[in-house]
């Protein structure tokens, strides 16, 4: 197996349903004189799981026979939820966490300000009805807000859009 496969099947420790190359927290793996280098970028600048991350990838390539194992963090270009795998969403959707929206590429210049969460329609992931509500901007962990739906009344976890 290469470095590569083997990085790409370590778990993300606040989300198990996905890999870390689900998420698109894993940028690269390569083989530089026979050390291994895994760079990945944290779904923000202040995630407190990129030690476990980092811990689990040495952990994983060292148990498939890599020993040389160097785990580096890249902040730029910043984490966004558009590297979620399409893999990743459906696995999201399966384990009853509604998955971000595209957001597309952002626009170069300014950023704009606003202090208002966007108003957005979020489909249930457990009977696909649109008639869901807010209950708190954050849930589990600050990059998921919670959610409930008006017509089979289970509250859900939904992943915002970065």
């Amino acid at each position: 197996m290469t470095p590569l496969d083997v990085a790409s099947r370590v778990r993300d420790p606040e989300l198990p349903v996905l890999t870390l190359a689900d998420l698109g927290v894993l940028r690269d793996v390569v083989v530089r004189d026979g050390r291994v280098v895994v760079t990945i970028t944290p779904t923000y600048s202040g995630c407190p799981a990129v030690q476990e991350m980092g811990a689990d990838l040495r952990r994983t390539l060292r148990a498939a026979g890599y020993e040389d194992v160097e785990v580096r963090l890249s902040l730029s270009p910043a984490w966004t939820t558009d590297w979620i795998s399409d893999d990743g969403r459906r696995k999201l959707a399966e384990a009853g966490i509604a998955p971000p929206s595209r957001i597309g590429p952002l626009a170069a210049g300014p950023v704009p300000l606003n202090l208002v969460p966007p108003s957005r329609r979020v489909a249930c992931p457990r009977c696909g009805s649109l008639r869901t509500t807010e209950l708190s901007r954050f849930g589990s962990t600050a990059c998921k807000a919670l959610r409930r739906c008006a017509d089979c009344a289970e509250p859900f976890e939904h992943i915002k859009e970065i």
